[in-house]
């Protein structure tokens, strides 16, 4: 079964100097969030949030999720993962870098296999597809 979800926005002003807000999300567990022009350019962000912020949230739980997953199927399941993501965006480029980060704490596993089911998950949960135009998508992936 498909699902949809929603997000609005409310935008008022030019890019540069204009600003918005996210007033609503079909789950509301995001609830409203302000969105700015410097806030994705710059390195201080004056409280608000950006496109690519959401996408790097959006990217570490589907990534874990897809880790979680792949992990339970061949027989050990993980005790945690602890994922980030961090989206590089250039002005006037877009997205030009996506960097997984992941410590798992699985045990049973060694550091080898617990790699290569990090590599899979990387390639195949459906936002690292979604994102798979972004030209670079590097993985760290260890054990704790």
């Amino acid at each position: 079964m498909a699902t949809e979800r929603r997000a609005d926005v409310t935008w008022k002003g030019s890019l540069l100097e204009g600003s918005g807000t996210i007033t609503a999300t079909t789950s509301g567990a995001i609830g409203e969030q302000p969105v700015s022009w410097p806030a994705r350019s710059e390195d201080a962000t004056g409280g608000k949030t950006s496109p690519e912020e959401l996408i790097a949230a959006a990217h570490a739980a589907c990534f874990s999720m897809a880790l979680s997953a792949g992990l339970a199927k061949a027989g050990t399941p993980p005790e945690e993962l602890e994922t980030s993501a961090t989206v590089t965006f250039q002005p006037g480029e877009g997205i030009t870098k996506i960097a997984l980060t992941v410590e798992g704490h699985v045990p049973g596993l060694d550091a080898a296999a617990f790699a290569e089911a990090a590599q899979g998950a990387k390639e195949n949960c459906p936002v690292s597809k979604a994102l798979a135009a972004v030209p670079e998508i590097t993985l760290d992936a260890r054990l704790a």
